[in-house]
């Protein structure tokens, strides 16, 4: 295997899972898979910032065989305590008995619960350091970025950062760093990344953004725990990450999201679409059943407003309208507007379930609902044209 150096005296020793294709309990479609990164800094004293997914634990321990003898270990650093990270803690501190587990105090109790250890540990909160010897480790709780055990680690001397699920992407690749692997894919994964997990947490985000900036630390490089390493331009992410949280949209664009059962929301949302781009608006149609769920939700962090559309059924909405509602409520998107559209046959209700669920999810509800008794005709393609042309009023109007 390739060593493979991040910074001096620091390795990266994680994984690459080419196969993966969906991440929590395929919430998250992982198209291009993932890596699972650690981190070993070897110095008087020999420190292992996070560890691997379990399967691919004999990878991990090979890699820092090749550098080190794992028994000499003196530090295992767990930044966060999701499986994917933390699960093969058992194996390494069985190898290095003399180790240290090194996490915050929510991280040890959930830690030292999931693996029933008795293992030697130090709990670490904002503003305190272990010497290595030449390098310092410092630590940063960042807790729900994204769980409430999270912490950054950081290294000043080679102002490298190491924030685990911050900063990071599901992307498996054979280059380690920004500049071995193409930009606009970088940047649309992390996109993805970020839209699906870091939402939620946008207002601690910015917080936690602002407290580095006050702190005055230099980054150099960015070391996540998925996907790529920043080191050509590590503020191009980060600078991301503050637009991303603020909940600014890239520009007035428009999602489209609808199912359809016989054709007719489809009819509609082709020409809401013609209306919209009439009116200089840039928009897009997502056909949830054949866009994966975290797409759509990936394309939302950066358009300004979403239309839904759904055929009544049972009363309600089809499940994959209804599974993107569920979505939208805890994600809690900021600064965007929606509405409703859709079929019904015999009784609606549809549009006033898609409705009743913007409003939940903070997203304002800039027109009333369109609704089409079986297919629409050429008059409802008309309302549904004016429909698409009052949407785009309402992004352009200043509020």
């Amino acid at each position: 295997m390739e060593k493979v150096q991040v910074a001096e005296g620091v390795y990266w020793v994680g994984v690459v899972d080419w196969d993966r294709r969906t991440f929590h309990g395929a919430h998250h479609q992982t198209p291009v898979g993932t890596t699972y990164n650690a981190y070993l800094v070897v110095d008087e004293k020999i420190a292992l910032i996070d560890t691997v997914y379990r399967p691919f634990a004999d990878e991990l321990i090979e890699r820092i065989s090749q550098i080190v003898d794992p028994s000499d270990i003196d530090y295992l650093v767990a930044n966060h305590g999701e499986p994917d990270h933390s699960s093969s803690i058992p194996l390494v501190m069985d190898l290095a008995k003399d180790a240290t587990l090194v996490c915050t105090e929510k991280g040890e109790a959930s830690i030292t619960t999931q693996y029933h250890s008795t293992w030697r540990t130090q709990t670490v909160s904002s503003g305190d350091q272990i010497s290595l010897g030449k390098k310092t480790l410092a630590f940063l709780e960042a807790p729900m970025l994204h769980w409430p055990d999270s912490m950054f680690t950081y290294i000043p001397e080679l102002e490298l950062l190491l924030p685990n699920d911050a900063f990071g992407q599901h992307i498996a690749s054979n280059g380690r760093f920004d500049d071995q692997v193409d930009e606009c894919k970088l940047m649309e994964e992390a996109r993805g990344y970020y839209a699906n997990i870091l939402t939620p947490f946008s207002g601690l985000v910015l917080k936690k953004l602002e407290e580095v900036q006050k702190a005055g630390l230099k980054i150099k490089v960015v070391a996540p725990s998925h996907g790529i390493i920043w080191r050509k331009d590590p503020g191009k992410i980060i600078s991301a990450y503050a637009r991303w949280a603020s909940g600014e949209a890239a520009d007035n664009n428009v999602i489209i999201a609808y199912e359809t059962m016989w054709g007719g929301t489809e009819a509609m949302a082709r020409m809401i679409l013609e209306g919209m781009t009439s009116s200089g608006i840039k928009a897009r149609m997502m056909k949830l059943s054949a866009t994966p769920r975290s797409e759509v939700i990936s394309e939302l962090l950066e358009a300004r407003g979403i239309l839904i559309g759904s055929p009544t059924l049972n009363n309600g909405v089809s499940p994959q309208v209804a599974e993107l509602l569920s979505e939208l409520r805890g994600l809690r998107f900021k600064g965007r507007i929606g509405a409703a559209f859709g079929c019904y046959g015999w009784g609606g209700g549809g549009t006033k379930v898609i409705t009743q669920a913007l409003e939940k999810a903070g997203i304002k509800v800039a027109l009333p609902s369109l609704d089409v008794n079986w297919h629409p005709d050429d008059r409802a393609l008309g309302d549904c044209l004016e429909f698409g042309a009052k949407m785009a009023d309402a992004l352009l109007t200043p509020e």
